[in-house]
């Protein structure tokens, strides 16, 4: 049987979708009731019969915190896709940023050593590969620092570092290195808010770029490295390297909205960063500019995609189909 945790999030549930449509035995770890109701929509963008393939799902309600709950989830299970993490980017997050990622990550490596679990695929960032001081593209052996990391990047690759110390226990491991996810349902996180923000027709963009994937190349990359012979080895997942205006562009076309067309400047981030540190104390809402932030948007990386594509050979599928796609499922659920 495979486990996945993480199992409501983007990523968890269209691997979840995955999985039962092969008819794999599947059990999957939730912490509210309340995120169930996220996997049923989302299986219902691909099929007419989303509850049989959510009836296959053994779902047990446990936390990657949670020692005794996790190592009940765990009996009879042979596989892991650890996609469980908590995302975010505000500094005085970082205490339980680390505790989530690195310690949760930490109790799941322990967990499957101590079962004898096969294989682990363990879902990690871009933001953990190094990045260049050249035009060149940055791979899986570029050098990574903390120097002007964010929070969420420094405690992945802690995270990271976990799953190596696993691999040392001959627990044989992959770990992907996703770029921006693109995929439908989490308006309000992640790629959901490029989607968001290009439905308003804004005249700016932010400047900078990053490497995008879609989230059905993501989840089949994973499957087949799983059941692969390889391990103990990481892989960049990007299909393609763009500007925030070029992926701002075509979601507003694929939606008919005004496309962006002018960059805000440094100063201007720099001014919106203050006012997002201001309503982050008065409202509490998450931050959204920070130093890193602003430093990201000024250093852009791009990435080389080749090692995965060798290894499974492989091609990415097209951006523009998963953003339509996304933004007709978009517009439908908002207008």
């Amino acid at each position: 049987m495979v486990l996945v945790t993480g199992g409501t999030g983007l990523v968890g549930s269209h691997l979840l979708l995955k999985l039962t449509m092969n008819n794999t035995k599947v059990r999957a770890l939730y912490r509210t009731e309340d995120k169930l109701t996220q996997v049923k929509k989302i299986f219902s963008y691909y099929t007419d019969d989303p509850a049989s393939l959510f009836a296959k799902i053994d779902w047990v309600q446990a936390d990657i915190l949670d020692i005794p709950s996790l190592e009940n989830a765990f009996e009879s299970i042979t596989y892991v896709y650890h996609c469980a993490a908590y995302i975010s980017f505000n500094p005085s997050d970082f205490k339980k940023l680390e505790r989530i990622n690195r310690e949760g990550t930490a109790n799941i490596v322990n967990i499957c050593i101590a079962n004898g679990i096969k294989k682990l695929c363990h879902v990690s960032t871009i933001g953990t590969i190094g990045r260049t001081i050249t035009d060149e593209h940055a791979d899986e052996e570029t050098e990574w620092t903390r120097q002007h990391a964010n929070p969420y990047a420094i405690t992945k690759h802690l995270a990271e570092m976990e799953v190596w110390r696993g691999a040392q226990e001959n627990l044989e491991v992959v770990i992907v290195n996703p770029g921006v996810i693109l995929g439908p349902g989490f308006w309000n996180s992640g790629s959901g808010s490029f989607f968001k923000t290009a439905s308003k027709g804004y005249n700016y963009y932010p400047p900078g770029g990053s490497g995008f994937v879609t989230v059905n190349d993501v989840t089949n990359i994973m499957i087949a490295l799983m059941n692969s012979d390889i391990y103990n080895e990481r892989f960049i997942l990007v299909a393609e390297n763009l500007t925030y205006q070029q992926i701002l562009k075509k979601i507003a076309l694929s939606m008919d909205k005004k496309q962006p067309s002018t960059s805000l400047k440094f100063w201007q981030l720099n001014l919106g960063r203050f006012a997002d540190r201001l309503r982050n104390l008065i409202t509490g809402s998450p931050r959204t500019i920070t130093k890193s932030t602003i430093y990201g948007l000024k250093n852009p990386t791009t990435f080389n995609n080749e090692k995965v594509k060798k290894a499974l050979n492989m091609e990415f599928e097209d951006l523009d189909e998963q953003v339509k796609f996304s933004s007709k499922l978009f517009i439908s659920e908002h207008s």
